[in-house]
């Protein structure tokens, strides 16, 4: 069966089928819909082929902007979820020695996140300097007043009457970048989160975290299998079956919707076959074939989906053949926007990801490629999960050494989010033993000969910051908070509803006091603001001190701990014209607690405690004092304390400019010459793992 689609942008949940909510990096969750605007797009990509400046653009890449009086460049490798207290404790064991000639000639220290710790909020924060009542990111999702529905925090799909839909980025104000070139100074930012759509700039951009697959998801893998592995619908994916005993089958791969009305997605045919004598997988689609033994994870390819006489909708993906007997299973990667003619723009400009296909092949776009949520399902192995998650690193490494060594004046900045994934699937192996104990080590290493490589290219005069968005922590138990809502009378039922559907569709508003959605935040059902709100203004501020209050009794029955480090109100944590966007409640809880999938997804109804049984074994969705971040400079810092937005207005200092008075962080002071490099510190060596990659 071919899987559908919501018809409409964030269709109602009820009503579509389709909708998955973003429960961690990976979760699909329908974005874009409607790819009216696709037309465009694609008419534009045969533009850039037809007039490709790819002389002004190299141009531009190597001579950067004007001259500034700063000394050298500033470069930020940003490690999403490195720890600092694991990355100490790997420095002390000699392991990382090029994070500790940081360390030990350079400065390190902890640095403050954002409240709540969630990668959206705080990258938003490092990269404006700005705290969340400012910059309008709070969570994943947030909830519409006006229907109880999800929608993605990062950006949406605008309609203007009979112009062509457009996307709004949501994040609001701006990045350090911008007023680097708004001030001469050239800068290339690569795969930072909450860069979709790419806003314009003197420079060149990648858009990382929230840029969608071309179904217009956030993420959403197909299982080909002659089992029901999980229903037609799993989380962060689809499964489609192949009936009959083979070894041929013939079925489809489902696409984005289909321009001008998006009704039907679109599709093209695909057929398997067992060849080898049961060794391998045939694969054949219009235009391209692949032959894939079990285990190996196929290179990128290219598909094509066709609409109208002449229109083309072109995707890149990757396959995995899990198994083959006694069941044939078969994963699709999500279908990544091609950058060689994206559908969508993934860059800035938009032919810069054109110029990068050009330079280093096929890549992947999607905003956290690693498929986390194929492996929680177990549609992925966790070999197959690694070879995809050490591809794209490789990739993204390719791409930004080659910046590097292009940008001389001016800032390069990317992100690397290899160690969040891996870290949040395989933190369960942590001091264990067995093939996979060593993988977070091993992770740790390879960021660090990461960073050693970037000081061989670095000149004597240019500031190297090696930062992370937020720590981890072990997560071992969720927390149904709308279920505790339930169960305390805050949040009331329909009428012979089981509160198991998601996205709040059983909830009796008439009733409903409080209810939670997504990964830290509680709602109160506020007359004048939700559609069916009950609790008055006069109310609000006692019902907010009473949940408090009882969350913070909140223990686990399991073992009589306490679940709850802290509970916050958002008038009294942000400030900014976005507060009131925010929830009413942030919930900071105690490692090894956090969210259960149930109420991240919206589910009303259930058990309060439940064991974490997914591949998914840490998380940083925790109170945020207990997650820190980390900070890592060639250049000593005067200081004892760093927070995640004294980035921005340093970065801007080191130019020479005067930070904007808006800000809410603070300019480092980063003192003497750039120290650090590598040079005579005797390399660590290899791991097996990392042997390997080599010889690729």
């Amino acid at each position: 069966m071919t899987p559908s689609l919501p018809a409409t942008p964030f269709a109602a949940a009820s009503a579509a089928g389709a909708f998955w909510g973003y429960v961690g990096p990976g979760a699909g969750f329908a974005f874009l819909s409607s790819f009216l605007f696709i037309l465009a797009a694609v008419a534009a990509v045969a533009a850039v082929f037809l007039t490709l400046p790819v002389r002004l653009l190299i141009r531009a890449i190597r001579f950067g902007g004007k001259k500034t009086s700063a000394r050298g460049r500033v470069v930020i490798i940003g490690l999403d979820g490195l720890d600092p207290v694991l990355a100490a404790s790997y420095m002390d064991r000699g392991l990382l020695p090029r994070l500790s000639g940081l360390r030990e000639r350079g400065s390190f220290l902890p640095m403050l996140t954002t409240n709540p710790p969630i990668s959206p909020v705080a990258w938003s924060s490092l990269l404006t300097g700005v705290n969340p009542g400012k910059h309008n990111i709070f969570d994943f999702i947030h909830r519409d007043p006006l229907t109880y529905l999800p929608r993605l925090s990062a950006a949406e799909v605008v309609s203007e009457g009979r112009r062509k839909p457009r996307i709004r980025l949501l994040r609001k104000s701006r990045p350090f970048w911008t007023i680097l070139g708004e001030r001469g100074v050239f800068s290339a930012a690569l795969k930072v989160p909450i860069t979709f759509p790419p806003e314009p700039f003197p420079g060149l951009a990648l858009s990382g975290l929230g840029t969608p697959d071309l179904r217009g998801s956030q993420g959403s893998f197909t299982l080909f299998a002659t089992r029901k592995a999980g229903g037609e619908r799993m989380t962060g994916g689809y499964q489609v079956a192949l009936e009959g005993a083979g070894p041929v089958w013939k079925t489809r791969i489902t696409g984005p919707p289909r321009p001008g009305d998006g009704a039907e997605p679109l599709s093209i045919p695909l057929r398997i076959e067992i060849v080898n004598d049961g060794g391998a997988v045939d694969l054949r689609w219009p235009g391209d074939s692949l032959r894939l033994e079990p285990g190996r994870l196929s290179p990128w390819k290219q598909f094509v989906f066709r609409f109208g006489l002449r229109g083309r909708i072109r995707g890149v993906a990757q396959v995995f053949v899990k198994s083959l007997h006694p069941h044939l299973e078969i994963y699709l990667s999500p279908i990544n926007i091609d950058p060689a003619r994206p559908a969508l723009p993934v860059s800035h400009p938009f032919i810069y990801s054109v110029y990068l296909s050009r330079l280093f092949g096929t890549f992947p776009t999607l905003g956290l490629p690693q498929d986390t949520w194929a492996l929680n399902e177990g549609v992925l192995t966790e070999d197959g999960f690694l070879q995809q998650t050490w591809d794209a690193h490789r990739r993204l490494e390719r791409i930004f050494f080659h910046t590097l060594g292009q940008v001389r004046r001016g800032l390069v900045f990317c992100v690397f989010d290899t160690s969040d994934v891996i870290q949040h699937e395989f933190w369960r192996y942590l001091g264990g033993e067995g093939p996979r104990a060593g993988t977070i080590e091993e992770l740790y290493r390879r960021m660090d000969r990461l960073v050693g490589e970037t000081l061989n290219r670095l000149g004597p005069e240019d500031t190297l910051l090696v930062v992370s968005d937020h720590g981890f922590k072990d997560f071992r138990r969720g927390v149904h908070l709308n279920a505790w809502l339930h169960d305390r009378g805050y949040l009331v039922l329909k009428e012979g509803a089981g509160g198991k559907n998601r996205w709040l569709a059983d909830v009796d508003w008439s009733r409903t006091r409080a209810y939670s959605l997504g990964l830290s935040g509680i709602y109160l059902n506020l007359k004048g603001r939700e559609k069916d709100g009950t609790v008055p203004n006069s109310a609000a501020a006692v019902l907010k001190r009473e949940l408090a209050a009882a969350l913070k009794e909140l223990s686990d029955p399991a073992g009589g701990e306490g679940v709850v480090e802290e509970v916050y109100d958002r008038q009294e944590i942000y400030e900014g014209p976005y507060r009131q966007n925010a929830p009413d409640l942030i919930v900071g809880f105690r490692p090894p607690y956090r969210v259960s999938w149930e109420s991240a997804q919206g589910e009303a109804a259930g058990e309060i405690f439940s064991d974490n049984e997914k591949a998914w074994s840490a998380d940083h969705c925790l109170d945020h004092k207990l997650v820190p971040g980390v900070f890592f400079s060639n250049r000593p810092l005067n200081a004892k304390q760093v927070s995640l937005t004294d980035i921005a207005p340093t970065v801007l200092r080191l130019f020479d400019i005067d930070p904007p008075a808006y800000l809410d962080g603070r300019a480092l002071e980063l003192s003497g010459r750039p120290g650090g490099r590598e040079g005579k510190t005797k390399p660590a060596p290899r791991t097996a793992g990392e042997t390997k990659a080599k010889e690729k």
